[in-house]
């Protein structure tokens, strides 16, 4: 009884961040593991590398790379002398449970877009979006005659995007080819933060959308 009672008596902490988390001791504990998981997640390869998780993120790095192999995302060529390369990162996530316990381990590969320039490297950008409106209106048609949902989610939506520029990219740490560690990647697609990745990938989408309908 003394026991329970304690850990229902409230309390305020601080976590990682600096805010004020409130409430039972058993609240304040989990939220504060949570946030504590989060600040915690590798920033590089090499703490990867030297994590006690080493297992489980070379997992879903793994996953990563054969997603982006089997687009075939990229050939390995030599610079052209007109162009420059850009850098790339890995971002590892670790997505938490309510609970404070790990959900799953995430890894994306992304480009350093921020290095190119509007109007020399990339030119429109924009991709379409659904209106809330519309999404309204599609839930009441299907409620309405009675219609049954179907959600489907794209694994590595944007790695469906043909490119139209010439970019080149340095090899992904923890991946670079032996004999060639000299050349870069020369993407033929999409990858994350690219500007115009979102264009990209919609318009693959929009354009196999059209061919279905056709057949």
């Amino acid at each position: 009884m003394i026991q329970q009672s304690f850990s229902k008596r409230t309390t305020q902490v601080k976590d990682v961040f600096g805010s004020t988390i409130e409430g039972t001791i058993d609240e304040t504990m989990s939220q504060h593991q949570y946030c504590f998981n989060i600040k915690n997640d590798p920033n590089t390869f090499n703490e990867v590398m030297d994590s006690r998780n080493v297992h489980f993120w070379k997992e879903v790095i793994q996953d990563e790379i054969d997603s982006i192999m089997h687009n075939n995302t990229w050939v390995l060529s030599y610079l052209h002398p007109a162009c420059k390369a850009l850098g790339c990162k890995w971002i590892l996530k670790r997505k938490m449970k309510v609970d404070g316990t790990i959900d799953k381990y995430k890894s994306k590969l992304v480009v350093q877009g921020f290095r190119k320039n509007e109007g020399i490297d990339f030119f429109d950008t924009y991709a379409p979006v659904a209106r809330i409106s519309t999404i309204i209106l599609l839930l009441a048609l299907v409620a309405i005659h009675n219609l049954l949902i179907h959600q489907m989610d794209v694994k590595t939506a944007f790695l469906n995007g043909d490119l139209d520029e010439e970019i080149y990219m340095k090899q992904p740490e923890g991946f670079v080819m032996l004999g060639n560690k000299h050349k870069l990647c020369k993407l033929k697609k999409s990858l994350y933060c690219l500007n115009q990745a979102t264009k990209h990938g919609i318009k693959s989408l929009m354009i196999l959308s059209c061919q279905m309908v056709l057949h």
